[in-house]
């Protein structure tokens, strides 16, 4: 059975047929959801939601406009990009169990061992010392830019610009 063959039987709302598609493509749209949202769990969740968004929109999808698979990419990677941003997501990313930090606590210097054992810090800390402030709230705290640009007090399209040209300075040192 083609692809466009399954389309049509999805549109009929043939669950076989919606069955075989989630088998084909859920792998491959879990990691990309997975590389967005960290947590399995809530990244399976956004898979779930996907396929339903799948399933209730396919009637939406246009032969003409891309590929089959570009379009539920894109339905998974918004899923999870909504997820994020979605404030009940955030507020239980705030406030995290004791429990989740005790490794840290007990081992202080373990992340920066790790960090220093693929070598990453010493090119960090050859930056300028807005670039390595930028690049730990960024990279190594999470923060999203807008986080960052309240944290450090200065305008969202200034830490913007500087994350890139920071970036660039540390490929450039990288590629030495």
């Amino acid at each position: 059975m083609t692809q466009d063959q399954l389309i049509v039987l999805i549109n009929n709302k043939d669950e076989k047929a919606f069955t075989h598609i989630y088998n084909m493509y859920s792998k491959s749209l879990f990691s990309v959801i997975s590389n967005l949202i960290r947590d399995t769990e809530e990244a399976e969740d956004v898979l779930q939601e996907s396929f339903v968004k799948i399933w209730k929109n396919i009637h939406t999808y246009d032969t003409g406009k891309g590929r089959f698979y570009t379009w539920i990419l894109n339905i998974a990677r918004n899923s999870a990009i909504d997820k994020l941003r979605s404030k009940g997501y955030g507020n239980s990313k705030k406030n995290l169990d004791a429990e989740n930090f005790v490794s840290l606590i007990e081992e202080p210097n373990k992340l920066n061992y790790k960090i220093d054992a693929i070598g990453l810090r010493e090119f960090v800390n050859k930056l300028k010392p807005k670039c390595v402030q930028l690049i730990n709230l960024l990279f190594f705290q999470g923060y999203t830019q807008q986080e960052a640009s309240d944290e450090l007090e200065i305008p969202l399209g200034t830490v913007k610009t500087q994350n890139r040209s920071c970036i660039n300075d540390l490929r450039k040192f990288l590629k030495v």
